[in-house]
């Protein structure tokens, strides 16, 4: 049989169909791509956590904008591939809204998270219930600064205008604690107001819309809402001023952090890293804020405010809050821990099974942890301006006052002195760094005028100085008056007895806002 030749036509339309059948093959069909990942199946694997490493850290959050250096340096709240802890170091982090207190605790006891946010004002009335668990502070994610607030109605201007008013607040939660500050600023107690105990900031907020209450300590932006709605109302103050006083941070089982130190150190390394760029770029707190967004379904213009109603904490922050800064004069940890534990149980709250601050900290972490990128350093102190004659005759917030002995005709500070000031007004201007102090010298009439007001400022003088050489502060942010007799307490205005001659000679230390 003669062989067939094919014609150079044949040869091209074969070629043509061979080529059109591997691209089908190839691009039409999953057998070709599943013969692929057979063959490289081996060689480019997903990356897994490393041995010993959980592959997700769960981690218990509420809707707050504190929390976005973890967030951001995740790219947000599931865990995924693209978080830069799982690209850093080989594990997924995953961030659970739950804003029901409760149901917070039950899934710290019950293992489904991790950590658990709290914060440290309030934390000393929880820890009795969560004893068995064994509970220890990880590290500081955040300071409020105008996340939490007091409104007030019309004419209440001060903090002693709060005497006798009801005041809404959810009892034992940070908004708790920094009314229990505010009122010992103005020389206040909480029996001194009507306090009207609701569930929860949000709660507080809706009775003082309503009308019901004279007062209410919120969460932003409910403290813009309610001025909103309130005629004549206004921010009383907030944690811009209020600025060391509410701390969040995240708690773990002692067992949990002693089976898994490297990793949550690494855990903490990367958060400290988000905060840092987020403090940073306000480009990056915007990125961050869609984050948020999504995660906490929330408007993104509300998550952009929410961060910056924050200090998000540093590796340098943390080092200050955990006392290991030698040189930091400011308030710590401990700090906060032991004055609540304290103010709480006055209040009839108990905090029995409060534990000493040193066997709560964990020294497993921020101690160990080694955090150098820019941005991470602790933060600045406010910077105060020059005095001018509008800040000495502005109307302070509150007024703290204190019976300073000085001897006859003296103005020389005593050991005694200092000690007063140091334990009954030292944690209130540390509490309210934002914040001037006014240092005014009172005295009785005995002598003449032109003498007594020399003298108390003289007095108040000598106060101003001890703040600063032994405690750091700035002297513009002191504005030292001496009154002399020219402004008695209410009802010793004629200094007629000798117990109301006594209460006149004082020094008064006012908290006054820019």
């Amino acid at each position: 049989m003669a062989k067939t030749k094919l014609t150079p036509f044949s040869k091209i339309l074969i070629f043509a169909v061979l080529l059109f059948g591997a691209y089908y093959v190839t691009q039409k069909t999953d057998l070709f791509k599943d013969k692929i990942k057979e063959i490289t199946k081996g060689n480019k694997k997903e990356k897994t956590s490393k041995e010993g490493y959980k592959d997700v850290i769960n981690i218990g959050v509420v809707t707050w904008g504190g929390y976005a250096g973890g967030q951001y340096f995740n790219r947000g709240f599931d865990a995924n591939t693209e978080s830069q802890f799982y690209k850093d170091y080989g594990f997924k982090v995953k961030f659970k809204v739950i804003d029901d207190f409760d149901a917070s605790r039950d899934a710290f006891k019950s293992g489904n998270i991790d950590l658990m946010w709290a914060t440290i004002d309030a934390f000393p009335t929880e820890i009795e219930g969560l004893a068995k668990y064994d509970p220890q502070v990880v590290f500081q994610a955040d300071w409020s600064r105008g996340g939490d607030a007091i409104v007030a109605r019309r004419g209440i201007n001060t903090v002693k205008d709060l005497r006798g008013k009801k005041i809404a607040v959810a009892p034992m939660t940070p908004s708790h604690s920094f009314l229990i500050w505010l009122l010992e600023a103005g020389d206040l107690t909480t029996k001194d107001v009507k306090i009207i105990e609701v569930p929860s900031a949000i709660d507080a907020a809706d009775a003082f819309k309503s009308n019901s209450v004279d007062a209410a300590v919120v969460w932003s932006p409910d403290d813009e809402d309610a001025v909103n709605k309130v005629a004549g109302s206004k921010v009383l103050e907030s944690t811009k001023n209020a600025s060391h006083i509410i701390a969040d941070v995240f708690i773990a089982k002692k067992e949990f952090i002693q089976k898994n130190k490297q990793q949550l150190k690494e855990l903490y390394e990367g958060w400290m890293k988000g905060a840092a760029a987020l403090n940073s770029s306000e480009e990056k707190k915007h990125e961050a804020a869609k984050y948020l967004a999504k995660g906490l379904g929330m408007p993104e213009d509300f998550c952009y405010n929410a961060i910056n109603n924050t200090r998000l904490t540093t590796h340098g922050d943390n080092l200050n809050f955990f006392g290991l800064n030698s040189d930091y004069k400011g308030v710590t940890g401990e700090d906060l821990y032991n004055k609540m534990k304290i103010k709480y149980n006055d209040l009839g709250f108990s905090t029995a099974g409060a534990k000493s601050w040193r066997l709560l900290a964990s020294k497993d972490i921020v101690p160990a942890a080694k955090v150098t990128v820019a941005g991470s350093e602790a933060e600045k102190e406010k910077v105060f301006a020059n005095i001018d004659e509008k800040v000495i005759k502005k109307e302070a917030l509150s007024t703290k006052r204190l019976s300073i002995s000085f001897r006859t005709g003296e103005y020389v500070l005593d050991e005694n002195a200092k000690q007063l000031i140091d334990i009954q007004f030292i944690p209130i201007a540390k509490a309210f760094s934002n914040s001037r102090i006014r240092v005014e010298g009172n005295t009785d009439n005995v002598g003449s005028f032109a003498s007594n007001v020399s003298l108390s400022k003289k007095r108040a003088q000598s106060v101003a100085d001890y703040l600063i050489q032994a405690h750091n502060m700035q002297k513009n942010r002191l504005i030292v008056l001496g009154n002399g007799p020219s402004k008695p307490v209410e009802g010793c205005k004629s200094n007629a007895t000798k117990k109301c001659r006594s209460k006149n000679r004082r020094t008064d230390f006012e908290l006054v806002n820019d």
